[in-house]
């Protein structure tokens, strides 16, 4: 039997786009000889619905895709599986399901609801889905078939150390005796996660002698990306066809024929770059824009963060506006539009001195009830909530989204403005620690400059007041990031930092106060691009008002 692994991208609620998607996908497998198209998890509504799932009117808009779907493909000579959200009938509990539907010549064969509902990091799913209470072998052609979605893979008790949940849907699903196991997945992406699902579907197929087929959701949504690199892998637990990363694909695959291939080599850096382009490209447009707006400072930050957008958008939908103050070296100005044009994009400069002494000159006199001035950390501020104010202003005039520019070291440790450099619609390196947006930058220069090499080399300055660099409040980010990634990421205690790490540990125990006291800042930010498995949005959820004891 020929198999045709459709890596879609699909919109959360266009179940018009959806469906005219899964038919294209099929009618060109049908083209090819394909027998089977397996889709992603949820991919006509599209995944994560999240409260959607709660509106009577989409699940029966679930509901008629399907009905749709099985007309549209009633004369194609490939069977169709995808995933849907369904409604059912329950007389307590929730009355959704998260199913997969096999259809063949207008016919459905099967309905297979999900049985281990994700309730960990970004996955929300027992708060909207009942799980599968049976599963069942289907046959197509005299081949039968075990059909999984997405998590019903993720407990394998030979494979992870320690399992979620205390049933194995495939380990039940085996005893069947099934010729081939099929996953439906929305697994999004984070670094390192591509090799670990194919080791881990390797062990599955490998362990029970049985072929897998993996295909997964790829493309933006919010905060989440995934990544697709769908992937076939024959009984021997051998990679057989690898679908893109990052991108829309079809491949068609006959496991009883199919050779082992290489797998693939991955560079994280370049995987961290097409994430990003990816999920920029899609959240705006799947928000209705076209053009984004970043401010341009002549650091690394916005370089990156505009090289992304270049990259994702095109030169001719990127504005980057340079907004100096009394204390913006030259050299940044000059390096903005040097990294301006080698992207080509259009630079623009509005000079904020002048306002910024409006500002000041408006603020002195109740300043002065208090013995001060705008000076100090008032006056530091000051200067970015202007240059936020103007790039809402021009957003406004251009329906351009702001992309901002922080990154995850500054926003773990407060080193950011509210109001200010944090405004804008998308965080994109946000996700992202200091030292991997200049291991990433030193990526996009591979080939030739497009970065400014003074951009990299120069000491990582606010400039919001005479000769500043980040290291007059903050450590070196060689010495800061180890401890962020370790409290922010993996949960460690001081004590096990400054143990691993070798550093004081007063100094780790400070920085982590600064983390625990800065949450009111990230609840307010925009949503983050999702990098690495715990980032700074909908996946980490700590209360603002605490005292934690360090």
């Amino acid at each position: 039997m020929k198999i045709a692994l459709a890596q879609t991208n699909p919109t959360v609620g266009d179940f018009r786009g959806n469906l005219a998607k899964i038919v294209e996908f099929s009618t060109r497998a049908a083209a090819q000889g394909a027998r089977l198209s397996v889709f992603s998890e949820l991919v006509l509504c599209g995944y994560p619905p999240a409260d959607f799932l709660e509106k009577p009117s989409f699940l029966a808009r679930c509901a008629e895709s399907v009905a749709e779907l099985a007309e549209a493909t009633r004369e194609l000579s490939t069977a169709v599986l995808v995933g849907v959200a369904l409604p059912i009938e329950n007389q307590s509990g929730k009355r959704v399901v998260n199913a997969a539907i096999l259809i063949d010549k207008g016919r459905v064969l099967l309905e297979q609801h999900k049985r281990l509902l994700p309730f960990y990091d970004v996955f929300d799913e027992q708060r909207y889905f009942v799980p599968a209470q049976k599963q069942q072998i289907v046959e197509l052609d005299g081949t039968s078939l075990a059909i999984t979605i997405c998590e019903d893979a993720w407990n394998d008790k030979h494979f992870w150390p320690r399992r979620l949940y205390t049933v194995d849907p495939v380990e039940e699903l085996m005893q069947s005796k099934p010729q081939l196991l099929l996953n439906l997945s929305a697994s999004p992406y984070w670094h390192g996660k591509r090799t670990v699902r194919r080791k881990m579907l390797s062990a599955i197929a490998a362990k029970n002698n049985i072929p897998v087929v993996f295909v997964n959701q790829v493309g933006g949504n919010d905060s989440l990306i995934f990544d697709g690199s769908s992937m076939a892998i024959n009984s021997a637990g051998e990679l057989v066809a690898q679908l893109n990363s990052f991108e829309e694909d079809l491949q068609i695959v006959d496991l009883a024929t199919a050779q082992p291939i290489t797998e693939p080599s991955e560079n994280e850096e370049e995987a961290t770059w097409q994430a990003m382009v990816l999920g920029t490209r899609d959240y705006v447009r799947k928000c209705g824009f076209k053009r984004v707006l970043i401010a341009l400072s002549g650091g690394i930050d916005s370089a990156l963060v505009v090289a992304v957008a270049t990259e994702a958008l095109g030169p001719e939908n990127v504005l980057a506006i340079g907004m100096p103050s009394p204390y913006s070296s030259e050299g940044s100005i000059a390096d903005s539009r040097v990294l301006a044009t080698n992207l080509g994009i259009r630079f623009e400069v509005i000079s904020i001195a002048d306002i910024f002494n409006d500002f000041s000159t408006a603020l002195t006199p109740l300043f002065a009830e208090e013995g001060g001035t705008v000076s100090g950390l008032t006056a530091e501020n000051l200067q970015p909530r202007i240059r936020g104010t103007l790039l809402m202003a021009v957003s406004n005039k251009f329906n351009a989204l702001v992309l901002s520019t922080g990154n995850k070291s500054e926003m773990a440790v407060g080193y950011c403005t509210l109001y200010g450099d944090m405004v804008g619609a998308l965080a994109v390196i946000g996700d992202l620690v200091k030292t991997r947006v200049y291991s990433v930058c030193r990526w996009v220069n591979r080939e030739r400059e497009i970065i400014p090499e003074s951009i990299l080399t120069k000491p990582p300055s606010a400039e919001l007041r005479p000769d500043q660099k980040d290291t007059d409040s903050l450590p070196p980010y060689e010495v800061l990031d180890p401890i962020v990634e370790a409290y922010a990421e993996r949960y460690e205690t001081p004590e096990q930092i400054a143990t691993a790490h070798g550093l004081p540990l007063d100094l780790v125990q400070y920085y982590v106060r600064l983390i625990e006291r800065s949450e009111y800042k990230r609840q307010q930010a925009a949503p983050v691009l999702k990098l690495t498995p715990k980032s700074f949005g909908m996946g980490r959820r700590f209360p603002i008002a605490v005292k934690v004891e360090v």
